[in-house]
């Protein structure tokens, strides 16, 4: 890898984990859209973020969870484990996405009236 004349900015440096995670992608501020967010370095714009759509956002989220329940099919995961990913799922969002419970049942390889449950259930344990 030879760096030519463009050399990264450390923000951009800095934050690609969370890009990464989010499925983000840093965009160059001359080709920044309205609808990006443009990050400030000391005081003046130095990297543009643009987000991903929120359907993709949810694969990304399965395939994260697939990644923390150690790379095992989600659909193979006992009963207490698709409860913890449906919470992780809820605390993150992904149900505020169209078809998000349909979507996760599918992964889950359960009903949607299952999902409907573990979340039902989760809410009984909340305190607050």
């Amino acid at each position: 890898m030879t760096e030519q004349h463009h050399v990264e900015h450390p923000l951009a440096a800095a934050i690609k984990p969370l890009l990464d995670a989010v499925g983000a992608t840093p965009v160059p501020l001359d080709e920044a859209k309205a609808e990006d967010v443009v990050l400030e370095w000391e005081g003046a714009p130095a990297l543009a973020v643009r987000l991903p759509h929120l359907s993709s956002a949810l694969d990304r989220l399965l395939t994260e969870m697939t990644r923390q329940f150690d790379g095992r099919p989600l659909a193979e995961l006992d009963r207490w484990e698709k409860q913890r990913v449906v919470a992780l799922l809820e605390e993150r969002g992904a149900f505020t996405v169209r078809h998000g419970v349909e979507t996760v049942a599918s992964a889950l390889g359960v009903s949607r009236f299952t999902v409907y449950n573990y979340l039902n259930r989760q809410d009984g344990t909340k305190s607050g």
